[in-house]
């Protein structure tokens, strides 16, 4: 099992309850996920707890931005991987702690923290710079005969059925045709997006509903913004993708996929 979640804060995370009265690491020890990944932790790994920097049962592989408080992720893992990186090879992509990529003999874990658009044109191209690296990374992989599993915040809804308002968000970075064109790329070239390969069309499945709009949860006019895609090879091994709604604690709900590797 495998779970990701932009978590909007880990260490604020860390002092709040989940779900059923669980805080955090009583809701891991009963999820118990091979993997977790977390995206948006905003903390260095020297500015949170030991039992936080790696859990029991799990080693921690943390990035962090350059700046403090912003963005950052980190992989929990079961078992140790044989590689570990940060770094997608782009002095400007890598400063601000967007990736940690795990490599085991027959496949990587990449949980990335895609960068938001909304600011301004100019952390929009950023955004669409991101997307091409990661994929070329991603490519890389495969071409050397590895299997891709790549989870996180893509920041992106892929198709209308991904967003409650579709149409008022067409101008809006998140749903804009030049960045839902990179998911269509990615699929075209045998990633697939695990859980729409369960629930091809149905609707409000979403994991991500804004504070700004009160009570926007509680209604469900949301956005599917935090995927788990695998490369083809990968799909007869998917038993499972699903969404934890029920899991509050972020702005975010954690996403999950179920595979036999």
């Amino acid at each position: 099992m495998l779970l990701s979640w932009n978590v909007n804060g880990i260490r604020a995370l860390a002092k709040k309850k989940l779900v059923n009265e669980q805080d955090f690491f009583e809701w891991l020890e009963k999820v118990s996920p091979d993997f977790l990944c977390l995206q948006e932790t905003k903390a260095h790994p020297d500015q949170v707890t030991e039992e936080l920097l790696n859990p029991p049962g799990y080693k921690g592989y943390w990035s962090a931005a350059e700046r403090k408080g912003y963005s950052g992720v980190v992989t929990f893992a079961k078992e140790e991987p044989i590689n570990v990186t940060t770094e997608l090879g782009s002095k400007k992509l890598d400063n601000e702690g967007r990736h940690v990529i795990l490599e085991y003999s027959n496949f990587v874990l990449a949980n990335s923290y895609f960068p938001n658009g909304k600011k301004n044109a100019e952390r929009l191209q950023y955004k669409l710079d991101y997307y091409d690296k990661f994929l070329e990374v991603m490519e890389n992989y495969r071409k050397n005969g590895k299997s891709v599993i790549f989870c996180g915040d893509v920041n992106t809804a892929h198709k209308p059925i991904d967003l409650t308002h579709p149409k008022a968000n067409e101008a809006i970075s998140g749903f804009l045709p030049i960045e839902r064109a990179w998911l269509d790329k990615i699929i075209d070239m045998g990633y697939i997006d695990s859980l729409r390969h369960f629930y091809p069309d149905k609707p409000e499945k979403y994991t991500w509903w804004s504070m700004r709009n009160i009570g926007a949860r509680d209604r469900n006019v949301g956005w599917r913004l935090d995927y788990f895609f695998v490369s083809s090879n990968l799909l007869e091994k998917v038993t499972k993708a699903y969404i934890l709604t029920e899991v509050i604690g972020s702005d975010h709900c954690p996403v999950g996929l179920n595979i036999n590797l």
